[in-house]
């Protein structure tokens, strides 16, 4: 009787870890890259971006044309001029440069800044879709199939097309 619950015991247990070795996990793909890009809501924060870039673009051009303008005009009438005068020009022709050079930073940072705020919920939505998808198909795991996040192959399934008809698209 011992042997024979030992034996049932036994049986149990190796069924029940032949049924888990069985068991596979369900992997998809996606280029998350590809996708994001495709996103409307992408699209609208380049296209804020890019307009913001170049604003600054334009201001920062004003700004050397107007120093370029200067220096010409401060060469010009260098010869007419005290050494003082010309020192006290050049001086402030440098602290121009280096005014320029702090607002092209500063619209540098404040681009980058903009960019990460306007991703933010972009990026946010992006992942929500995919996993929205993914577990409605029934996939345990989704890797990125995007060039350099690692994945050498991907001939699994790729969730690309239902997460495009998720957003509409």
């Amino acid at each position: 009787m011992r042997n024979l619950k030992t034996i049932a015991i036994a049986l149990v247990l190796s069924f029940g870890l032949m049924a888990t070795a069985n068991a596979q996990s369900k992997i998809a793909h996606i280029n998350s890259q590809e996708f994001v890009q495709s996103l409307p809501s992408y699209q609208a924060a380049m296209t804020e971006v890019d307009q913001r870039e170049k604003t600054y673009r334009k201001e920062i051009d004003d700004l050397l044309k107007e120093a370029q303008k200067t220096n010409e005009r401060y060469q010009r009438e260098a010869p007419t001029k005290t050494e003082e005068e010309n020192n006290k020009r050049a001086r402030e022709l440098q602290e121009m440069q280096q005014s320029i050079m702090e607002y092209r930073q500063t619209a540098s940072e404040d681009l980058q800044k903009k960019q990460e705020e306007l991703m933010r919920p972009v990026l946010e939505r992006a992942r929500e879709v995919i996993q929205e998808v993914a577990r409605a198909k029934g996939y345990d795991y989704v890797v990125d199939s995007s060039l350099g996040s690692g994945v050498l192959m991907a001939d699994g399934y790729d969730l690309m097309p239902d997460a495009k008809a998720a957003i509409g698209k």
